[in-house]
C-alpha cells in the first residue's frame, strides 16, 4: 500500500481505562474480525490476561479502514500494557509508532501511569490524540477531565474526544480522526533496513515470533538478517503481518508493522529493543534506545515439596524461552532447601511469574520476601552486589552500602496530599516536586529507596487515600544508605529465609513485628524456645514461645515439700538438658505464614 495511507498508532493509558475494549471496538469496526468471531479483550492471548483484565503483552494487528472521502487507509494497531512493570515495552512500542491514542477513563481520570506514557510520547516526538473513554458511566465527569486534560497537553477541551468502547459511542468519529491526524511513516525507503523489535514470543513449533516495525528500508522473506545488538545471524525463514491472525507475505516495506520468524529457539536472541538489518550491506547504525532489562526486585522461591526441585528448574526453563526479562540462578536455604533466586522487572511481573509456574507446571511454590539488589563497597575498595541477604558480608568488612532509589510519582485529589507526605517520609522519601494538574488532583514526585515501595507502599497508599491515589515510578540511581542485615534466630540458631537488610532505623520494628509472627506460628516444644532478632551479635527483639510442661506433682497427694521440689527440680533439669541437644521443629506451614507478604498489583 502506498506509504501516504499507512498509519502506526498505539493505544495507551493507565491501567483498567479501556485500552483493550477499545481495541475490541476498532477490529469490529474496520471489519478486521467478524462479530462471530469476536470475544473480549481480543488481542490477549494469556488467559491470566484475560482473567485480570489488564494487558501484560503488547499486541499487534493490522486493519484497513475505509475513510469518509472513500480512500483505504491501512491502520497498524498497538495495544501496549498499562503497567509500570512494562514500561520498558511500552517505549519500544511507541518507537514504533507515529502518533498515539491518549486513554483516559471519564470516571476517574487522569492518573500516574496517563501521565508517564504521555510523557513518553512527548519525547518520542509523536502525534497524541487525547481521549475520554467510559462516558456511559453514571459516575463520568467529561467536562471537567477534559479539561484536566486539554490543560496538560495544551489544546482545547472541545479536541479531546468523548468515546465508550464499551457502547461504541464515538469510536467512528475516533477512527475518522486517526487518518486525518496521525502522519505517514517518516522512513527512507531506499536506505538499508532497520526495523525495531517491539515485542517478541516463544512458539512451541516455531521458535521465536518477533514482532517489528521496518522504519528504514525494506524485509524480504529468506533474506539473511543481523539482529545487531544481540549479534545474532538468521535467516528470515518467514515474515508476515498480523490481520489480525498470521498472513504470511513475501516484502514488509518502509512503515510496515509485521512478524519475523527465523528459527531461533531462544527469546534472548530477539530482544524488544533490538535492531534488525540485512547482512551483508546492512545499517551501521541500530535504532535509539536500546538497553537491555533490568531486574528490580528479587526474590527466592522454593517448591513446597523438595521433589519438585527438577520440575521447577524446567518450569523456569521454559518460561524463560517466553520471557527475556526473567532472570534465575540457583539458590539452596537451610529452612527452605533448594531453589531459585530470581529477579523480576517488579512485583506485577513476580506475581505473574509465580502464577504462571503455579498454573501451567503445576507446582506448588513458596516465594521468599522480596527483596532488592544491594552494592556493597568493602573495606578493601572491592564491590560486590548482594541480592540475598544471605551474602551479606560481616559489618567490619562493610565500607559503604549502596542502595537503588527510584523516583515516585504519585497522583492524588488535593485532599490527601498531607497525608500522602507523610507516608511519603516516613519511608524516608524526599521531595523533589509538587504541581496542580487542576485544583482537584495534584501530581507529587519524591525520590525514595525502592525497597521501602516493593512491600506495602502501594496498599498503605490506596488505603490513606480512599483509593484515589495512583502510584508509578522509575529507577533514579543509587545511593549511599545506613543499612543492616536483621537475622531471626530459633533457640540460637539463625534461620536464613527470615533473614533481610533494612536501614537501621526500621530494624526494630522489623524484629519486633518477625519475632511476635513467629511466636503465635511455631508450634510448643517439650522446651522454652528462645525467638531473637539480632543485628550482629546484638538483640533487639526478642519473644519465647512456652514449653508444654507434663504435671509432675499430679500423684503427690501430699507429703514433704521437698519430695514436690525435687520433682520439679528434675524436671527443670531435663528440660535444660533438652534444649541444649534440642532441635526446633519448625513446620512449613509456619514459613508459608510467617512470608506471606503477597504484593497487590500496583495500578
Amino acid at each position: 500500500m502506498d506509504p501516504l495511507h499507512q498509519r502506526a498508532v498505539a493505544v495507551i493509558a493507565h491501567i483498567d481505562h479501556g485500552k483493550s475494549t477499545l481495541s475490541d471496538r476498532l477490529l469490529q469496526l474496520t471489519g478486521t474480525v467478524s462479530d462471530r468471531d469476536m470475544r473480549e479483550q481480543y488481542l490477549d492471548r494469556m488467559d491470566l490476561e484475560r482473567e485480570r483484565g489488564i494487558t501484560i503483552k503488547a499486541a499487534a494487528v493490522r486493519m484497513e479502514y475505509r475513510a469518509a472521502g472513500g480512500e483505504t487507509y491501512e491502520i497498524n494497531l498497538i495495544d501496549t500494557p498499562g503497567h509500570v512493570d512494562f514500561g520498558y515495552e511500552v517505549s519500544r512500542s511507541l518507537a514504533a509508532c507515529d502518533g498515539v491514542v491518549l486513554l483516559v477513563d471519564a470516571a476517574q481520570g487522569i492518573e500516574a501511569q496517563t501521565l508517564t506514557n504521555l510523557y513518553l510520547a512527548v519525547d518520542a516526538g509523536l502525534e497524541i490524540i487525547p481521549v475520554l473513554n467510559k462516558i456511559d458511566l453514571p459516575a463520568a465527569q467529561p467536562d471537567k477531565f477534559a479539561d484536566e486534560l486539554a490543560t496538560l497537553i495544551g489544546c482545547d477541551a472541545t479536541d479531546v474526544l468523548r468515546i465508550s468502547a464499551k457502547t461504541g459511542a464515538g469510536v467512528p468519529e475516533l477512527l475518522e480522526h486517526i487518518v486525518l491526524a496521525v502522519p505517514s511513516p517518516k522512513g527512507d525507503p531506499s536506505a538499508p533496513l532497520r526495523a525495531l523489535v517491539f515485542d517478541s514470543y516463544y512458539d512451541s513449533y516455531r521458535g521465536v515470533v518477533a514482532y517489528l516495525r521496518a522504519v528504514d528500508g525494506h524485509l524480504d522473506a529468506k533474506t539473511p538478517i543481523l539482529f545487531m545488538a544481540a549479534g545474532t545471524e538468521v535467516d528470515a525463514d518467514e515474515i508476515g503481518i498480523m490481520a489480525p491472525d498470521a498472513q504470511p507475505v513475501e516484502r514488509l516495506e518502509t512503515g510496515a508493522v509485521g512478524y519475523l520468524i527465523s528459527g531461533i529457539k531462544d527469546v534472548s536472541l530477539a530482544k524488544v529493543g533490538d535492531t534488525v538489518t540485512t547482512r551483508p550491506r546492512g545499517a551501521a547504525v541500530p535504532l535509539p534506545g536500546y538497553r537491555e532489562p533490568k531486574p528490580m526486585v528479587y526474590a527466592g522461591i522454593y517448591p513446597i515439596e523438595g521433589d519438585d526441585f527438577p520440575i521447577l528448574r524446567d518450569a523456569l526453563d521454559k518460561l524463560k524461552l517466553n520471557d527475556a526479562s526473567l532472570v534465575y540462578e540457583p539458590e539452596s536455604s537451610g529452612a527452605l532447601g533448594f531453589g531459585f533466586r530470581c529477579g523480576f522487572l517488579g512485583l506485577l511481573h513476580m506475581e505473574i511469574v509465580r502464577e504462571r509456574l503455579e498454573r501451567e507446571f503445576d507446582l506448588s511454590l513458596i516465594a521468599s520476601a522480596p527483596s532488592v539488589g544491594y552494592e556493597i563497597e568493602l573495606t578493601d575498595r572491592t564491590r560486590r552486589i548482594v541480592r540475598n541477604p544471605s551474602e551479606m558480608p560481616d559489618p567490619s568488612d562493610i565500607e559503604e552500602v549502596l542502595e537503588p532509589y527510584v523516583s515516585a510519582m504519585i497522583v492524588t485529589p488535593s485532599d490527601f496530599v498531607g497525608t500522602v507526605m507523610q507516608l511519603c517520609q516516613e519511608r524516608r522519601g524526599e521531595l523533589k516536586e509538587m504541581h496542580y494538574l487542576s485544583t482537584e488532583r495534584v501530581e507529587i514526585r519524591y525520590q525514595m529507596p525502592l525497597a521501602e515501595i516493593i512491600f506495602d507502599f502501594f496498599d498503605q497508599l490506596k488505603s490513606k487515600t480512599k483509593g484515589y491515589a495512583s502510584l508509578d515510578y522509575e529507577p533514579a540511581g543509587q545511593y549511599s544508605s545506613h543499612l543492616v542485615k536483621v537475622d531471626v534466630l530459633l533457640n540460637q540458631q539463625p534461620v536464613d529465609a527470615f533473614s533481610t537488610i533494612v536501614h537501621r532505623d526500621k530494624a526494630y520494628e522489623y524484629g519486633k513485628t518477625m519475632t511476635e509472627r513467629l511466636r503465635k506460628l511455631i508450634p510448643r516444644q517439650l522446651f522454652d524456645v528462645p525467638i531473637q532478632a539480632a543485628i550482629g551479635s546484638r538483640v533487639i527483639a526478642r519473644e519465647t514461645v512456652k514449653a508444654k510442661r507434663k504435671d509432675v506433682l499430679a500423684k503427690c497427694y501430699g507429703g514433704d515439700v521437698s519430695r514436690k521440689r525435687k520433682l520439679l527440680e528434675r524436671q527443670k533439669e531435663g528440660k535444660r538438658r533438652m534444649k541444649q541437644i534440642g532441635s526446633v521443629e519448625v513446620p512449613q506451614s509456619a514459613f508459608i505464614e510467617a512470608l506471606k507478604l503477597e504484593p497487590s498489583e500496583q495500578s
